[in-house]
């Protein structure tokens, strides 16, 4: 099995690769860990609440094996100093322009981990325009691979405000994310798409 690390933020592409072919699983794979660069999107970046002066701590890399290619994610949420997050975000678009994701009905991910609940993605939007705006979508993880689903239905504005309703037509970015309790997350990520 073959480590690459990832320096935060993390780097992964220079532009917009659009695909467009069918998948059995995905009407559009995202990312399936397997290349040096997304399949679809700008790049990759992995970042806490350190950002804002949490005291949460991450660790994120692409394994690479004979059989898989997976995200890993790990580390310590923090609720310290109005904490509580560590993400990994892939970048869709760059303001004033925005991933119009209306033609999809959401995201498919395909994920495993520890930690119990506490696992999120979250999506940013035009509407966001604050760092600290987001809307989010729970989902579920176990030590087994699972394919999890996530309708554009699902996803709800954030603690900070009223934004609106979730628009994916003005898409920006989606991360995934484990925050709003104190653990030791680890979540690897095989597969992120569109469906």
């Amino acid at each position: 099995m073959v480590y690459r690390s990832l320096i935060i933020p993390l780097i992964c592409a220079a532009g917009f690769i659009p695909i467009a072919a069918e998948t059995p699983d995905f009407a559009l794979l995202l990312d399936d860990f397997r290349g040096t660069e997304p399949a679809a999107g700008l790049e990759w970046q992995g970042f806490t609440d350190r950002v804002m002066g949490g005291r949460s701590d991450m660790s994120v890399g692409v394994i690479r094996g004979d059989d898989e290619s997976y995200l890993r994610m790990s580390g310590r949420v923090s609720l310290e100093n109005n904490g509580g997050f560590i993400q990994v975000r892939l970048k869709l678009a760059d303001r004033p322009k925005v991933f119009d994701a209306s033609g999809y009905s959401g995201v498919r991910l395909t994920v495993r981990g520890s930690g119990g609940d506490g696992f999120y993605l979250f999506a940013r939007t035009r509407q966001t325009r604050f760092p600290w705006k987001y809307y989010s979508a729970s989902f579920p993880v176990g030590n087994q691979w699972r394919t999890v689903d996530l309708p554009w239905s699902a996803f709800q504005p954030g603690n900070y405000g009223s934004m609106g309703e979730f628009r994916p037509d003005l898409l920006l970015s989606i991360a995934v994310t484990a925050a709003f309790r104190e653990f030791s997350p680890e979540l690897e990520v095989r597969e992120i798409g569109l469906y």
